[in-house]
């Protein structure tokens, strides 16, 4: 499936480089490819930061609250939280999510779900490919740790 998508993609931005080479040179300077034909990458996630405080009762953790937006059809690569404790809420959307070892769960407006430190966070998607999806993420992590470590 992905060899055909690829391949699709791939004629497509053939037959657009095609097309715009036999073009006269003062029309080609105008013309845009769209970046649909030329990649088949799916969109990713936009986390932003609201609150960060250090926990003034418990020496070495911090607080930090974040929104995560997620384009239609967005995925996050697979990633750990570090150490971090972790609560996420469903604001708009509907999203489908794997912890390692777990089976994937799907979550609705209004739904949770924890991580809890050091978890394999295997799939973060949203599962509509027109309307955007948002996260409300409470992280509880180790002071000056990174909040997401994707995979390599």
């Amino acid at each position: 499936m992905i060899g055909i998508r690829f391949l699709c993609g791939f004629l497509a931005a053939c037959l657009a480089a095609v097309a715009l080479s036999c073009a006269p040179a003062e029309k080609r300077a105008n013309v845009k490819m769209p970046v649909a034909a030329a990649t088949t990458e799916r969109p990713s996630e936009t986390l932003t930061p609201v609150l960060e405080q250090e926990l003034p009762n418990v020496k070495g953790k911090t607080f930090t609250s974040a929104i995560v937006d997620f384009p239609p059809d967005a995925v996050a690569v697979p990633h750990r939280h570090g150490d971090a404790f972790l609560y996420a809420y469903v604001l708009d959307g509907t999203m489908r999510s794997q912890l390692e070892g777990e089976p994937v769960r799907t979550f609705n407006e209004g739904e949770h779900w924890v991580e809890e430190p050091g978890v394999h966070h295997v799939l973060t998607e949203n599962t509509s490919k027109t309307e955007p999806a948002k996260l409300l993420v409470i992280f509880i992590s180790n002071t000056g740790d990174e909040l997401k470590t994707p995979d390599r």
